[in-house]
C-alpha cells in the first residue's frame, strides 16, 4: 500500500497542497485542530499579490521603523510587554535588511510568484473554481511627489522584472477609482493583479472540493512530529509529513528539537457591508500599512503588521484606527455595521516561507512563513510540494527557501 501523506493545516497552503498531491494520485490526510478556513487564510486582503516582490524587510522599513514603532497604532508595531521575546526575530529582521540580502531575497521571491502565478489558474480550472478569480487590478496611492518619488527605485526594479503598471497624477486617478481624498495626488496602477472573490469561501471550495475527491479532512489537535508521522489528541497517525500549520508550525517543529525563527505577524481588518463603498479596485494606502478591497462578502479594510505573538489578546483598537483613516481618505465611505478580526500571519525574518524538508528529519516536508502572501504563493507552493512528493525536480531552486537557512 501505497505511503499515505498526512497534511497538517487546513488553511490555504495547507489545502491547496493537499489537491495538488491528491491530483498525483497519491492517498492524502489533512488534519487541523480547527478545521477549513479556521486562521489566517479566511480574514486576508483576497489578493494574488504577484507583483509584491520586495521583502519587508528591506532599508526603506528600516528607516520608517523608528517612527512607526512610536505609534502602537501605526503600520508596524510591537506591544511593549513582547519587545524582550521578540528582539532576537527583530535582530534576524535588521540582518535581512543589508541591500545583499534583500536583492537575493527579491530574486528568490520573485521567482516563486512567477511560479505560483503560472500555477494558479490550472490549479483553479482544475478545481472548479476558475469562476472566483477576479482582475480588477490595483491601485497604489501617494500622498505627494516625495513619497512618489520615494517609490521609483521599487517600480523600475518591477519593470525589469517584466511587471506592467502604470503611473497616474491627479484626474488620472479618478478615473480608475473615483471618491479618493485630494491629498492622494499620484498614484501606479497594476493591471495584473488578480484577486479572488472571497479568501474564506474560497479555503472553504478547496476542502469540498478534497473531500469529494475521497479522501479524509480530520479535525484532531497535532500535539507532535515524528519521523514516521505525527501525534494527535485522538492518536498516532503514520505517513509522510507535510508541516503547514502556519504560525504554529515552529510550535511542531520543535517538538523534534528543531528551532525555527517563526514570528506572527497579527492582522487586523474591518469587513464592511457590500455597499458601503463604490470600490472598483484595491487600493493601498501604503504610507499607512493598510489596503481597501471589494469582496462578495464586502469591502475590507485591514493591513497593517503587529508582531506580538500568539498569546496576547487582540488589541481592536488596530482595526479602528485603519477604518477611521480610510475614512478620511476615501469621503464617501460608510464605516458603519462593519465586523471585525484578528488573524495570525506566519513571518519569517527575510520574509520568505520554509519550503522543503525539515532540518534532519528529510520525511517532513515544510511548507510555511508565507507572511502575508499565503493566498498568493498558495497554488506555487503546492506545486513544489507535490513535485518533492513524487521524487520530481520543482521549477526553481529552493536554497533561498530552505528551512536549514537559519
Amino acid at each position: 500500500m501505497d505511503e499515505q501523506i498526512i497534511v497538517i493545516g487546513a488553511g490555504v497552503i495547507g489545502l491547496s497542497i493537499a489537491l495538488a498531491a491528491q491530483e498525483r494520485g497519491l492517498s492524502v490526510r489533512v488534519i487541523d485542530r480547527e478545521g477549513p478556513a479556521a486562521g489566517a487564510s479566511a480574514g486576508n486582503a483576497g489578493a494574488f499579490a504577484f507583483t509584491d516582490i520586495f521583502p519587508l524587510a528591506s532599508p526603506r522599513i528600516i528607516r520608517q521603523a523608528p517612527k512607526w514603532l512610536l505609534d502602537p497604532l501605526g503600520p508596524l508595531s510591537v506591544p511593549p510587554r513582547y519587545a524582550l521575546k521578540i528582539a532576537p526575530w527583530m535582530l534576524r529582521f535588521w540582518r535581512a535588511s543589508w541591500p545583499g540580502r534583500v536583492r537575493a531575497s527579491t530574486l528568490a521571491q520573485t521567482a516563486l510568484m512567477r511560479l505560483s502565478r503560472d500555477a494558479l489558474e490550472p490549479a483553479l480550472q482544475r478545481d472548479g473554481l476558475a469562476h472566483m478569480l477576479r482582475r480588477d487590478g490595483q491601485l497604489q496611492v501617494y500622498e505627494g511627489e516625495g513619497e512618489f518619488n520615494a517609490s521609483l527605485p521599487g517600480w523600475q526594479a518591477s519593470a525589469e522584472q517584466g511587471i506592467s503598471f502604470e503611473h497616474l497624477r491627479g484626474e488620472e486617478i479618478n478615473e480608475i477609482q473615483p471618491g479618493i481624498a485630494a491629498r492622494f495626488t499620484h498614484a501606479t496602477f497594476t493591471p495584473g493583479w488578480y484577486s479572488i472573490s472571497d479568501p474564506h469561501d474560497y479555503t472553504l471550495a478547496l476542502a469540498e472540493r478534497f473531500r469529494a475527491g475521497g479522501a479524509t479532512l480530520t479535525i484532531a489537535d497535532v500535539t507532535a512530529l515524528t519521523d514516521r508521522g505525527v501525534v494527535t489528541d485522538a492518536g498516532p497517525v503514520t505517513g509522510r509529513v507535510v508541516l503547514a500549520a502556519g504560525a504554529f508550525s515552529h510550535l511542531l517543529a520543535r517538538t523534534l528539537g528543531v528551532r525555527i525563527p517563526l514570528e506572527t505577524e497579527r492582522g487586523y481588518n474591518t469587513t464592511l457591508p457590500a455597499d458601503a463603498f463604490d470600490l472598483r479596485t484595491q487600493i493601498t494606502f501604503g504610507g499607512h500599512g493598510f489596503v481597501v478591497s471589494r469582496l462578495s462578502s464586502g469591502i475590507r479594510v485591514g493591513g497593517a503588521v503587529e508582531l506580538g505573538g500568539l498569546k496576547l489578546p487582540p488589541n481592536f483598537d488596530r482595526a479602528d484606527a485603519m477604518l477611521r483613516k480610510a475614512a478620511m481618505f476615501l469621503p464617501g465611505l460608510r464605516k458603519t455595521g462593519g465586523t471585525q478580526w484578528m488573524g495570525f500571519r506566519p513571518s519569517l525574518p527575510d520574509n520568505l516561507p520554509a519550503i522543503g524538508p525539515l532540518p534532519g528529519h528529510p520525511n517532513i516536508l515544510c511548507a510555511f512563513g508565507h507572511g502575508h502572501l499565503g493566498l498568493t504563493q498558495s497554488a506555487g507552493t503546492a506545486r513544489i510540494i507535490a513535485d518533492l512528493l513524487t521524487g520530481q525536480a520543482p521549477g526553481i531552486d529552493l536554497a533561498p527557501f530552505s528551512a536549514s537557512r537559519f
